[in-house]
């Protein structure tokens, strides 16, 4: 009877084919440790373990967005507080070792102790299907400019009958021009016909993936301004800047709880550095450097188009403050934008 009403703690330490889990009670001790596998039936009998010793407070889980992703969704659906929980640093693996059951140990201690506090995405809306053709066309346009340089590199160490026709050109001409090259399939042993067929086949290779890119866009497009209408609709945010800014913020709402810490999240929140008589902040970072980039895109858009944001640089500069340092406030400020528009289009969401 005490068993069940005591209050408990779990942690998990994930990975792809298995978790071990740890469950502690309120001052921390330890009570049990098992490990389970990583499928349905084993997420639902961690989860019966886990609440055989008490009534379950929460459950600090590794790697939410990952191998955990699935455990935090399952405990989730059963009304489990789950927190994220990052890694122990290096400090702490130096002093008490590394294995699966310490791993599992210290995520439960970090979230009786509040020192991991990270509500994890719950993965189940648009915004996760927004993430998803985002990785599919990051991985096309990566594998694209792979291609591209391989082409690069080919064309300056070609036969000089090439290199003079290829040099100099933009990659898009590069592209088309390699792709209408020929070459005698029998004569390969000749480092010209085989440096022709190579840059073919790289350019077919180059031209399918902008193919992709461009389907993936039309996908895209419309899925992220049927989810974010207010966000996209903001001065110099695009259908991939809206996309990264869903993707970080996640499908719960919940995550936001406030404007700090939408800034904090994605690396644009001031950090203080201060001491004894020297009142001063640094630049932050950390945080989500995906987020970072797409605030530093519309930063440098509306300084480029919007008349209130080149006044708003000149009074800067007139009070000594460098280029970088402008671009910093504006992506502060810009995360007041951001949210308000996140908050809104959530809302809505889930009206």
């Amino acid at each position: 009877m005490a068993a069940k009403k005591r209050s408990v703690i779990g942690g998990v330490d994930t990975h792809r084919d298995a978790h071990h889990a740890a469950i502690i009670d309120s001052t921390g001790g330890l009570l049990a440790d098992a490990e389970f596998p990583a499928t349905s039936d084993g997420y639902a009998d961690l989860l019966a373990w886990m609440r055989s010793f008490g009534r379950l407070v929460a459950v600090g889980v590794e790697g939410t967005g990952s191998y955990g992703a699935g455990l935090a969704r399952h405990l989730g659906s059963h009304k489990v507080p789950v927190v994220e929980v990052d890694r122990p640093d290096r400090r702490t693996r130096r002093a008490k070792g590394k294995s699966d059951p310490i791993d599992a140990i210290a995520a439960a201690r970090a979230t009786l102790a509040g020192t991991a506090m990270g509500i994890p995405k719950t993965r189940t809306g648009p915004v996760e299907a927004i993430r998803a053709l985002r990785v599919a066309r990051q991985g096309a346009v990566k594998a694209r400019t792979a291609a591209i340089n391989q082409m690069r590199g080919l064309v300056t160490a070609a036969p000089e009958t090439l290199r003079a026709k290829l040099t100099k050109l933009s990659a898009a001409v590069l592209v088309n021009r390699c792709a209408t090259l020929t070459a005698d399939l029998k004569r390969l042993h000749d480092p010209e016909q085989a440096t022709a067929a190579a840059l073919v086949g790289l350019a077919r290779r180059a031209l399918a993936l902008t193919e992709e890119i461009h389907v993936l866009d039309r996908q895209l497009a419309p899925l992220v301004r049927r989810t974010a209408p207010r966000t996209s609709a903001l001065f110099g945010v695009g259908t991939d800047v809206a996309a990264q800014l869903l993707t970080t913020a996640g499908d719960n709402p919940d995550r936001l709880h406030s404007e700090a810490a939408l800034a904090h999240l994605c690396g644009a929140a001031p950090i203080p550095a201060s001491s004894g008589r020297v009142r001063r902040h640094r630049l932050h970072r950390g945080g989500d450097r995906h987020a970072n980039h797409a605030l530093h895109t519309i930063a440098l858009c509306r300084l480029r188009y919007d008349e209130r944001t080149r006044a708003y640089q000149q009074r800067r500069i007139t009070e000594g403050l460098s280029k970088q340092e402008i671009l910093r406030c504006l992506k502060r400020y810009i995360v007041r934008d951001v949210y308000t528009a996140l908050r809104a289009d959530f809302a809505a969401l889930t009206t």
